[in-house]
């Protein structure tokens, strides 16, 4: 899940090389994707009406669910970590 979330996020961001995504799992089997991508590219991720990021937490949800698994996707701002 982690590489599809990356794959998806640098297709449309303009700064690809500053995408990350860091993952981490908890004792009850959640797993937690933390998102980062560069400033500038905050617009585009998030996109209008936050359609775009709801679209790629869709997408790593379903990929996840079809592998019975449980994930959370979150897009954290450079600027306040």
């Amino acid at each position: 899940m982690k590489k599809l979330a990356l794959l998806l996020v640098q297709t449309i961001v303009s700064h690809p090389e500053d995408v990350s995504v860091s993952e981490e799992i908890s004792q009850d089997g959640l797993i937690s994707l933390r998102l980062k991508v560069n400033p500038e590219d905050m617009g585009e991720v998030i996109g209008k009406s936050g359609k775009i990021i709801k679209a790629v937490r869709s997408l790593v949800k379903t990929s996840a669910l079809k592998n019975g698994k449980h994930i959370t996707l979150d897009l954290v701002d450079n600027n306040l970590t």
